[in-house]
């Protein structure tokens, strides 16, 4: 008899054992990162004297005085964000000109001096209610570069440059990302020197104690740049992520503006940091507002394309969108904003995969089944065993059913893991091949010519250890 209770308590023990959460694998995003992957879509607003002189890059000569916007309006911007679907805006605080959109006490090469609100305005201010009014978080450009000050290039600069990041920082709420531009050194007028001032961009700005003060005043914030240290540049500014895409980067000898674009779309699959990929691109040819450029707004149809090469690539899109000389987003842009928005409600509308059956060559346990990759809570995944590294899972829709679009999603709080899947359709009596891919990281999304199946099924190939994937959605989008 106590044998046999022996035995029964033995098997209760096996069946009802704690199942064990999978291990991490390499280098793990932190919760500033994580709510940055969940942004996925955002605003950038180049606004400065440029918008005045019509040029890209100003030279810093520029009086304060041409920068008067005739009906500047922040609460349009986060309103056409918002409608647009994005989730907040980054402006170009201060770019190389050196001209500052805030009050700045370390210039006067700032609003101070402007006639715009009888010198009294702030553009980052009223840009922070109005992100507050809508929903919408706000970030910071600050260029290293600054083709204004006659100090720049000395140690002084540096101070200086410090001293604008902590009002940026103290002054505006909370931040949620940091951008640093790789463009530095160079011609401008320099305080009237109007000289060519090179500096070595490896060393000159002592950038671990610039980011110290970001993460002591702004804990919560990324800073990007292209080597990071949180975000890196994802190498063009096409608006292209690239297909095999890791989110682990070498960043320890990397910099601003140094030589690494063909190495910034992949990453480092064994990076030791944590340093994900972002697209930025602008709506129009340039980056400023220029009127010749007004009929050159990206159509709809081309924002789309980019929108699956970004946050489709497992990217987040940063899209510019300037404002110009009355300080509003111009029609033409707003139209093409909210003709995006409605080609993406139209893609995405129709989802297969929810709540369908699901079932894989294996499974880790109760907690890791594979119904938690189509439950719609992104904090469930299911895995298999440690020693599993190839699995497949099959999606049964009930009957043959139109699908077009697959999103796939790894439980990234435990490390991007996935080299290779595949994805095949059950049509016709047969499995017939879709698509090949490599990694996918937090999300990526695919497109594939239109097939009639009733089962869609997902291989793992490889896998760096047990693969995580918390979501799986399909889709059956307008068009091919």
């Amino acid at each position: 008899m106590r044998s046999f209770l022996s035995l029964s308590l033995l098997i209760l023990l096996t069946l009802f054992k704690p199942e064990s959460v999978p291990g991490p694998c390499g280098a793990l995003p932190s919760e500033s990162q994580l709510a940055w992957h969940e942004m996925e879509y955002y605003m950038f607003v180049h606004f400065t004297v440029n918008t005045f002189t019509d040029k890209e890059w100003g030279y810093g000569d520029e009086s304060p005085e041409i920068f008067n916007p005739t009906g500047l309006d922040c609460r349009q911007w986060a309103r056409v964000a918002k409608e647009a679907g994005m989730k907040g805006i980054i402006i170009t605080a201060k770019h190389h000109d050196g001209f500052c959109l805030w009050p700045s006490k370390y210039t006067e090469h700032s609003m101070k001096n402007s006639p715009w609100r009888n010198g009294k305005g702030d553009v980052l201010r009223e840009l922070r209610q109005a992100c507050d009014e809508y929903g919408l978080k706000m970030g910071v450009y600050l260029s290293p570069w600054d083709r204004n000050s006659a100090v720049y290039g000395s140690r002084e600069y540096i101070d200086y440059y410090r001293n604008q990041l902590r009002e940026l920082l103290t002054n505006y709420g909370e931040i949620f990302e940091v951008w640093f531009d790789g463009a530095n050194g160079g011609d401008g007028y320099y305080g009237g020197a109007r000289e060519t001032r090179r500096i070595d961009n490896r060393t000159y700005y002592d950038w671990p104690n610039t980011i110290q003060i970001v993460r002591e005043l702004q804990p919560g914030a990324v800073m990007f740049s292209d080597a990071g240290p949180d975000v890196r540049w994802v190498g063009n500014e096409r608006g292209v992520g690239s297909l095999t895409n890791w989110c682990r980067l070498n960043r320890d000898d990397m910099y601003p503006g140094g030589p690494f674009a063909k190495i910034l779309g992949q990453g480092h699959e064994d990076g030791k940091y944590w340093v994900p990929a972002e697209v930025d691109v602008s709506i129009r040819p340039g980056w400023f507002w220029h009127q010749k450029e007004d009929s050159l707004v990206k159509s709809p149809e081309k924002l789309l394309d980019i929108f699956y090469s970004s946050i489709g690539r497992n990217c987040n899109l940063l899209l510019n969108v300037p404002p110009d000389r009355r300080g509003l987003i111009h029609e033409n842009d707003v139209k093409s904003l909210l003709g995006f928005k409605e080609l993406l409600d139209k893609e995405f509308a129709n989802e297969l995969a929810r709540g369908k059956k699901v079932t894989a060559s294996s499974s880790r346990g109760r907690k890791f089944l594979p119904t938690n990759v189509n439950d719609g809570n992104p904090d469930t995944y299911w895995a298999t065993s440690d020693e599993i590294t190839n699995a497949e899972l099959i999606i049964d829709l009930g009957k043959e059913t139109e699908v077009n679009r697959i999103l796939l999603q790894e439980y990234i709080r435990l490390g991007q893991r996935i080299q290779e899947f595949s994805v095949e359709a059950f049509s016709g009596g047969e499995w017939i091949h879709i698509l090949d891919g490599t990694t996918i990281g937090y999300k990526i999304i695919r497109k594939f010519p239109m097939v009639k199946a009733s089962k869609i099924k997902v291989r793992i190939i490889k896998s760096k250890a047990c693969p995580l994937i918390s979501n799986i959605e399909l889709y059956r989008a307008p068009g091919d």
